[in-house]
C-alpha cells in the first residue's frame, strides 16, 4: 500500500514578511532585487536585450536534466552509509585512550561501552540504509494533471520552469519540490571524512531559507555528480559573459602574516587547553596530579616570577601564532573569489574541510570591511558580504567571508570587485558626517564605571583588609587602565561616521573591530529608533537598518536625535516621510466626534 506524499514547495510557505518590528517601507519583504513573491526576476531567463533595449529571442542555457533520460530519479552515493558511522571515532578513540591510560587492561565498564558502540551501529547503519534507499532527487520539469509538462511561475513568456525534485521518508513519504529560479546559493562542503570517501554535500539556499528550513541538503554526492548538479542548478540563471576579468582574488601566501593578528593568537591557546582537559576528564584522567604537571607548576613557583611569567607570556604567543598559521592554512587554501557569469559570485576555500559558497548578485546587498584592532594596527582588513539565502546566523558567519586577513588596499580592492563598483573610501577618504562630541564623553564614562572602577575597588577593598601590597596594586590599576580607557574611548569616537554615497548608506564604528558597512539604500526595509535615558538626555539616538540580508540589522550607534530622523528619510525614501512633521507645518490630527 503506498503512501501519501506530502509536497512541500519552500519559498510558498517560508516567504511571508514577518510581523512588522518597526517602521517598514513598501518594498519590504521582497525577496530580490525587482523580485516579485515568488522570487522571480524581472528579466526574462534566456532572453538578451537586443540593441534597443527589448528582450529579444535568445535561447537559455540548455541542461543536461533535460533530456529524457535525465528526468529519472536518482539516489545518494552509497558511501552515504560510511559517512553515518564517522560518529564511531570519538567513542572509540576514548576507548583506545582508557586502555593506554591503564597499561591495557579494559574494565567491565570498557565492555559495556564497547557493546553500546556495536548497538549503536548496528541501529545508525540500519537506519542509513533505509534513509539511503528511501531518498531521491531529480531536476525535472513540473507536470500537470494530465501528465504534460506545465509552466510554473517564473518561467517566462511559456518556457517551462525546471524543478529539483527531493522525495524521501520511510512511513510517511515526503516530496520537496523547489523551482530552479528561486535558487540562490549552491554550496558544496565536504569535512575531512568526506575528502576521504571522495564525496561531498550539496546544499541549495532558496529565497526564503535565511533561517535554513527551507534548505536543500543531499548528503553525500559523488565529487564529480555533485559539480554537475551544481552547474545545471546555475546554469538557469541567464548566464552572460562577464566583461571584465572574473577572477576577483585569489590567495597569495604573503598575507600569512596576518594570520597572528586575530583573535586566535591568545585565545585559541585557552580554547584548546580547555578542550584537551574536557577530553582528558572525560576519559577519567586528572590533568592537575598527572607527574609533569604538578612538576612544572612545582617549578614555575619556585623560579623568579618577573622571568618565569613574561616567559609563559611568549610561550602562549608562540603556541597562538602557529595555531592561527594552522587555521588560516586550513580555512583558506586555495582561495578564489570569482564572477562565474554575470549574476553570480563564487568564494572556494578550504584544506581539509573544504567550501564553495556562490552567491547570487541580486542578493548581494553590500560588503562589510572589518578590521579587529591588532589587524588594523598592522595595516590589514577582511571583507565579508552582506547577503541573502546564506542560512541563519551562524552559517551566515561561515558562509559570509569574501576575503582572509590581508592587506588593507587589497581588502578595498575586493570590497570594490564584489559591489561591481569603487567601495566608498577606496579611491578618496570617506566624507562620512562626524557624531556629536557627547558621544566621546558616553564612552569615557562607560570606560571608567566598567573597567577601571571596579577594579580599583576590588584591589583597594582587599588591600586594606590583608596587605597593604595590593593597595600600590590597586593606584596602579587605576592609572594604567584610565590611560587605557581614554586612549580606546577616543578612538572608538574618532572611528564614528555616518553618510551616503551614491547608492549606498556607509556606516562606520567600532574600536575593537572598526567596521565600515556599505549597504544598498534600497535594501533597507524599515528603520528602528533606539534611546535609553542617559542617552535621550544626551540627545542621541541609536539608528538600525533592517534588511534582509546579512545579519538583519546594522547600527548607527550616537547619532544627534534631532538629525536621525532626516538622515533615515534622506537615505532610504518612503519609510519615515508620514511621520515626520517639517517645521512650519500645522499638525493633522484626525478628527474626533464627541458623543
Amino acid at each position: 500500500m503506498s503512501t501519501p506524499l506530502e509536497p512541500e514547495t519552500p519559498g510558498t510557505a517560508h516567504d511571508a514578511p514577518g510581523p512588522d518590528r518597526t517602521v517598514r517601507g513598501p518594498h519590504s519583504g521582497i525577496p530580490g532585487a525587482g523580485g516579485d513573491a515568488f522570487g522571480t526576476h524581472p528579466g526574462i531567463p534566456g532572453a538578451r536585450p537586443d540593441a534597443s533595449g527589448t528582450p529579444g529571442p535568445h535561447p537559455g542555457p540548455s541542461l543536461g536534466s533535460t533530456s529524457p533520460g535525465a528526468t529519472q530519479w536518482r539516489r545518494l552515493d552509497p558511501r552515504t552509509l560510511l559517512v553515518h558511522c564517522g560518529w564511531m571515532a570519538a567513542p572509540l578513540g576514548s576507548l583506545a585512550l582508557t586502555a593506554l591510560a591503564t597499561g591495557g587492561r579494559i574494565t567491565t565498564g570498557a565492555w559495556f561501552t564497547l557493546a553500546a558502540i556495536a548497538a549503536s551501529f548496528a541501529v545508525v547503519t540500519t537506519i542509513g540504509l533505509i534513509r539511503w534507499a528511501r531518498t531521491e532527487f531529480r531536476v525535472a520539469l513540473p507536470r500537470s494533471a494530465d501528465g504534460t509538462a506545465a509552466d510554473a511561475p517564473g518561467g517566462g513568456h511559456g518556457r517551462p520552469a525546471l524543478t529539483l525534485d527531493v522525495r524521501s521518508g520511510l512511513l510517511t513519504r515526503r516530496l520537496r519540490s523547489v523551482p530552479l529560479h528561486r535558487i540562490r546559493t549552491v554550496d558544496l562542503t565536504a569535512t575531512p571524512l568526506h575528502r576521504l570517501l571522495g564525496v561531498t554535500v550539496l546544499r541549495a539556499g532558496t529565497a526564503g531559507s535565511g533561517d535554513g528550513r527551507s534548505e536543500l541538503s543531499l548528503e553525500a554526492l559523488a565529487v564529480p555528480e555533485a559539480e554537475r548538479l551544481r552547474a545545471e542548478l546555475l546554469a538557469y540563471a541567464d548566464a552572460e559573459a562577464v566583461a571584465n576579468d572574473p577572477v576577483v582574488a585569489h590567495i597569495s601566501w604573503r598575507w600569512l602574516r596576518y594570520a597572528p593578528l586575530t583573535f586566535w593568537v591568545v585565545g585559541g591557546v585557552f580554547v584548546v587547553a580547555g578542550s584537551a582537559y574536557r577530553v582528558l576528564d572525560g576519559i577519567g584522567i586528572e590533568a592537575w596530579k598527572l607527574g609533569f604537571v604538578q612538576r612544572a607548576f612545582t617549578e614555575f613557583g619556585a623560579s623568579a616570577l618577573w622571568l618565569t611569567v613574561p616567559a609563559a607570556l611568549l610561550v602562549i604567543l608562540a603556541l597562538g601564532s602557529v595555531g592561527a598559521l594552522a587555521l588560516y592554512v586550513e580555512n583558506w587554501w586555495n582561495y578564489c573569489l570569482e564572477w562565474t557569469d554575470a549574476r553570480t559570485l563564487r568564494v572556494r576555500r578550504g584544506l581539509f574541510t573544504t567550501r564553495s559558497v556562490t552567491i547570487e548578485r541580486a542578493r548581494l546587498r553590500g560588503v562589510l570591511l572589518r578590521e579587529p584592532l591588532l589587524l588594523r594596527a598592522g595595516g590589514g582588513a577582511l571583507v565579508r558580504a552582506v547577503a541573502g539565502g546564506l542560512g541563519n546566523h551562524e552559517e551566515n558567519r561561515k558562509r559570509s567571508g569574501l576575503l582572509p586577513p590581508a592587506p588593507r588596499p587589497e581588502a578595498l580592492r575586493v570590497a570594490g570587485g564584489a559591489l561591481r563598483s569603487p567601495f566608498p573610501g577606496s579611491t578618496s577618504p570617506a566624507a562620512l558626517t562626524p557624531h556629536p562630541r557627547i558621544a566621546l564623553r558616553r564612552r569615557r564614562v562607560r570606560g571608567l564605571l566598567w573597567a577601571v572602577l571596579p577594579g580599583t575597588a576590588v584591589l583597594a577593598g582587599l588591600g586594606a583588609a590583608f596587605t597593604p601590597v595590593l593597595l600600590h596594586c590597586a593606584w596602579i590599576y587605576a592609572v594604567v587602565t584610565t590611560a587605557v580607557v581614554l586612549w580606546l574611548a577616543r578612538d572608538a569616537y574618532r572611528n564614528l561616521g555616518h553618510g551616503v554615497d551614491g547608492p549606498y548608506l556607509v556606516a562606520r564604528s567600532g574600536t575593537f573591530s572598526r567596521d565600515t558597512l556599505a549597504l544598498q539604500r534600497e535594501a533597507i526595509a524599515a528603520w528602528t529608533f533606539s534611546t535609553s535615558p542617559f542617552s535621550r538626555r544626551a540627545g542621541l539616538v541609536t539608528l538600525t537598518a533592517a534588511v534582509a540580508a546579512g545579519e538583519d540589522g546594522y547600527r548607527i550607534p550616537d547619532l544627534a536625535a534631532a538629525e536621525a530622523p532626516g538622515f533615515a528619510a534622506a537615505t532610504a525614501p518612503g519609510i519615515l516621510e508620514e511621520f515626520l512633521m517639517h517645521p512650519g507645518t500645522p499638525a493633522h490630527l484626525p478628527e474626533q466626534r464627541l458623543p
